[in-house]
């Protein structure tokens, strides 16, 4: 392990704040008229909280999705807000320095809105099976790692627990049409696109693919759609060197799939608690989100 890398932060508590809603990775802490949202050092695979932390990893994600919030926030608002922390939070900056940040409120989308440029993880496997992904038919002949003809928006529903699940547009569509408005879902798709699109531009540009990955969405108070949670992170994404991309094979990637590889391999079954992380799978972990933000973000994160 890098001998800088700093002790994982894998819960927060903070006193004299009400007690947080804690995500997969994030505690969501509500202050009144806005959230604070601290990115912390635990790792999900396979819908399961893994252990160790990995070190820092919170700091590079929070960080990472700042730069995408801001570098693509013309295409749409997102939810974060400037300014200093509260003095209530002062006793615990340095905790909070380089994860945390403060955010409006929104009405959640319960759906991940999931944009695919290659064919990989639950795709492919969706793939191999029937020659579709989240129900749409896909030309024949490709095989792992295959570029699309051009990227496809594929839904899924947020799961509170257990494990999320890939839907169909149309699926999406009926389930938002009455609650949430007849066109939210095209909306949505439309902006997913554009948002993987730009991304996916820039990530080109410093040798990387971004394969896939997921966005969020909410409504604001005035019912505008804000983008919230995080924004193409090695959590969220698949990012492969560019350079080592080979069709039909796994690609040298920059995100949690050396993670899932390793757990695939360990004998672990998916239902029962998943085994510790030895100290190389963490090591490896951190040096790959790590290099990942430094070819995104073009310069060394504030750890």
């Amino acid at each position: 392990m890098d001998p800088a890398a700093s002790a994982p932060v894998v819960r927060t508590d903070l006193p004299g704040l009400p007690e947080p809603k804690r995500g997969k990775v994030r505690d969501v802490y509500d202050l009144g008229d806005r959230l604070l949202i601290v990115a912390t050092d635990r790792l999900s695979a396979y819908d399961h909280i893994l252990s160790p932390g990995i070190p820092d990893k919170g700091k590079l994600l929070h960080q990472m999705s700042t730069f995408w919030f801001e570098r693509l926030g013309s295409i749409v608002p997102h939810h974060l807000l400037g300014g200093d922390l509260p003095a209530e939070l002062a006793p615990h900056a340095e905790l909070l320095r380089g994860r945390s940040a403060l955010v409006r409120k929104a009405r959640v989308v319960p759906f991940e809105c999931v944009a695919r440029g290659y064919l990989a993880g639950s795709g492919h496997r969706e793939y191999v099976e029937g020659g579709t992904v989240c129900g749409l038919p896909l030309p024949p002949g490709l095989v792992r790692a295959s570029r699309l003809p051009e990227p496809i928006f594929t839904p899924a529903t947020k799961a509170e627990e257990g494990h999320d699940e890939n839907v169909t547009f149309e699926r999406m569509a009926n389930e938002l049409s009455n609650e949430w408005g007849i066109d939210l879902a095209a909306r949505l798709r439309d902006l997913t696109l554009a948002l993987y699109a730009a991304a996916a531009e820039h990530a080109a540009g410093v040798g990387l693919i971004l394969a896939d990955t997921k966005f969020e969405f909410g409504l604001d108070e005035n019912g505008e759609i804000l983008w919230i949670d995080e924004a193409a992170t090695p959590d969220s994404s698949r990012y492969w060197d560019a350079a080592a991309w080979v069709p039909g094979t796994e690609p040298a990637s920059f995100d949690k799939q050396f993670v899932r590889n390793w757990l695939d391999a360990s004998g672990w079954d998916h239902q029962s608690p998943p085994p510790p992380l030895p100290e190389h799978v963490v090591a490896g972990t951190r040096e790959r989100y790590l290099a990942a933000f430094r070819r995104v973000v073009g310069r060394e994160p504030e750890l």
